[in-house]
C-alpha cells in the first residue's frame, strides 16, 4: 500500500447519542444508494428514546452486508438532524481540517469500497462489516485543499445532473398537460377512430435471444431495464448487453428501431414505453417497436398510449409471467384528431423531446465524469 494511504481509524470516532428527551421525531433509514431515506417503519406507540441521533455532518451505516445487493448502506447526513435505528452504527470525523467528510463519502461511494467491505465481512448467519473492519479501511488522504477541490468538482457535476433532470421532468409534465388539454378533456376533437394496427408497422424480433456480450460495443441490446425508467427517452446507461456489428447487421429479422419509433414491453413489466432516439440499438426479447406510417403521429401516439397504459396492461394473458399479445394490442382503438391539431401538438412535442434527449445524453456523459472523479481519487493521490 502506498505511503500516503492511511487507516480510517486515525480519523473517526463512534457516536452514540440517544434521543432520550424525544426532541427528534424525524426517523430515517440508510439505503444501498448511500442516502438517508424516510423510514417506512410504523412508529405509532413506539418509544423513540432509545433511537440514535445523527447530527448534520455525521455518518451512519448498516454493518450487516449479507442480502444487501453486495452494497454497504452508508450515508453522510447533509440535512437536518434525524434519528435512526440502534441497529445502525453512527460515527463522525474527529478533525475536519485533516479529513473532509464529503471527501470521505466519495470514497464510500466507490464500487471498490463495496467490494472490499463485502470481502471483509464475516459471520455465519449474517455477514457483518463491523467497526473494527471500518477502522481498518485504508484510503489516500491528500491535503485538505486537494480533498475539497475533488469534492467541489464532483458537486458541480452532481448539481448539473440534478438541474437537467429537473428540466426534463418539467418538460415531460408540460407535454402531458398540453396533450390532455388538447385531446383527452374533449372527446369531440377526434375526427375518427382507428385500430393501432392501422397506424403502425410492428418491429418484432422476439422468439430467440441473439448472441451478445457484456463488453461494450456501439450496438446496445435494448431490454426492459432501459424502458422501465422515468421519461420518454431510453435509458442507455441501463443497457448491460451488446451485440457485435455482424450480429447487428445480420441477426435481427425485422430490422432495428428508427428515429421516433415507439418501443413497448410485452412481457414482465407490461406496457413500459419509450421513444427511440439515437442511431443504433437492437430489440429482441420482450419488446416490440411501433413505427408510424404518418410522420405526424409518433409523438401523439406515444402520449396517447402512455395515458392509456392501464388499458394495455389489462390485456395481460400471462399465467406464470405477465404478458400481452401483440395481436390483441394492435386492435386497440385510437382516437385521431384533425391534421391541424396533430401538427400543432407534434411540432411542440418534437421540440420538447429533442431537448429532453439532448439533456439525457448530457446527463449520461456527466455520470461517466462522476465515475471518473471517483476513480481519480486513487490515481492522483497514490
Amino acid at each position: 500500500m502506498a505511503l500516503n494511504y492511511k487507516k480510517l481509524g486515525e480519523f473517526l470516532r463512534l457516536t452514540d447519542e440517544r434521543n432520550s428527551d424525544l426532541s427528534i421525531t424525524n426517523l430515517q433509514g440508510v439505503s444501498i444508494s448511500k442516502q438517508f431515506i424516510p423510514s417506512i417503519a410504523n412508529i405509532i406507540g413506539t418509544d423513540l428514546s432509545s433511537y440514535k441521533i445523527v447530527r448534520k455532518g455525521q455518518f451512519a451505516y448498516g454493518p450487516v452486508t449479507s442480502r444487501n445487493g453486495d452494497k454497504v448502506s452508508i450515508a453522510l447526513l447533509e440535512s437536518d438532524d434525524c434519528i435512526i435505528s440502534s441497529s445502525y452504527l453512527s460515527f463522525e470525523v474527529v478533525d475536519k481540517t485533516k479529513l473532509d467528510p464529503e471527501y470521505l463519502m466519495l470514497w464510500f461511494m466507490r464500487p471498490e469500497f463495496d467490494r472490499y467491505a463485502r470481502f471483509m465481512s464475516n459471520g455465519s448467519a449474517r455477514e457483518i462489516f463491523d467497526w473494527e473492519c471500518m477502522c481498518g479501511v485504508e484510503l489516500p488522504v491528500p491535503s485538505i485543499e486537494e480533498q475539497r477541490k475533488i469534492v467541489h468538482d464532483y458537486k458541480i457535476i452532481a448539481y448539473r445532473i440534478k438541474l437537467l433532470k429537473k428540466i426534463n421532468e418539467n418538460l415531460e409534465k408540460q407535454v402531458n398537460i398540453i396533450f390532455k388539454s388538447m385531446f383527452l378533456n374533449d372527446k369531440t376533437v377526434f375526427d375518427k377512430t382507428l385500430c393501432l394496427g392501422d397506424l403502425v408497422k410492428i418491429i418484432d424480433n422476439r422468439g430467440k435471444t441473439p448472441p451478445y456480450t457484456d463488453n461494450y460495443t456501439p450496438y446496445p441490446l435494448l431490454e426492459i431495464a432501459s424502458l422501465r425508467t422515468e421519461g420518454r427517452i431510453i435509458t442507455y446507461k441501463n443497457c448491460e448487453k451488446f451485440v457485435t456489428k455482424e450480429t447487428y447487421e445480420n441477426w435481427f429479422r425485422a430490422g432495428h428501431p428508427k428515429e421516433n419509433d415507439i418501443l413497448i414491453s410485452t412481457v414482465g413489466s407490461l406496457a413500459e414505453m419509450k421513444l427511440f432516439k439515437g442511431t443504433k440499438g437492437a430489440i429482441a426479447q420482450n419488446i416490440v417497436g411501433l413505427r408510424c406510417e404518418d410522420n405526424l403521429l409518433p409523438f401523439y401516439l406515444y402520449q396517447y398510449l402512455l395515458n392509456k397504459q392501464n388499458d394495455l396492461i389489462a390485456y395481460d394473458r400471462g399465467s406464470v409471467q405477465a404478458s400481452i399479445k401483440v395481436s390483441q394490442v394492435i386492435n386497440y382503438q385510437i382516437g385521431i384528431p384533425s391534421k391541424k391539431s396533430l401538427f400543432e401538438f407534434s411540432d411542440m412535442a418534437k421540440k420538447f423531446t429533442q431537448t429532453i434527449f439532448n439533456n439525457t445524453m448530457e446527463m449520461e456523459s456527466l455520470i461517466n465524469m462522476k465515475k471518473y472523479i471517483l476513480s481519480k481519487i486513487v490515481k492522483e493521490v497514490a
